[in-house]
């Protein structure tokens, strides 16, 4: 198994439009294959953000990357650079295979 996540610095005080945009957004993760499981996770508040994380966990570290090359992928994401007031930063992506 492969989870894949990637870490998001939300400027303080915009965690709701965050929240809104990820509650609202159509992944289209449904018929892709490989793919297993999706959470948003909220983490701490750090000096000027809040951490929060996608996390997604898949078949293979193959088929993860098999769907950042589809149209699935390209779907989910579109628009994404329209909320950059909200960010600190751009998202760190975290790759782990699973070992137990």
């Amino acid at each position: 198994m492969y989870i894949a996540m990637n870490r998001f610095k939300i400027i303080l005080g915009r965690e709701d439009d965050f929240e809104k945009i990820w509650k609202m957004r159509n992944t289209h993760l449904d018929n892709v294959k490989g793919f297993k499981k999706f959470n948003l996770i909220k983490g701490e508040i750090r000096d000027n953000y809040r951490l929060y994380a996608s996390h997604s966990e898949w078949s293979s570290e193959d088929d993860f990357i098999n769907w950042t090359k589809s149209d699935a992928f390209r779907k989910a994401h579109k628009g994404a650079g329209q909320h950059n007031y909200i960010y600190l930063g751009h998202p760190e992506f975290e790759g782990f295979h699973v070992i137990i």
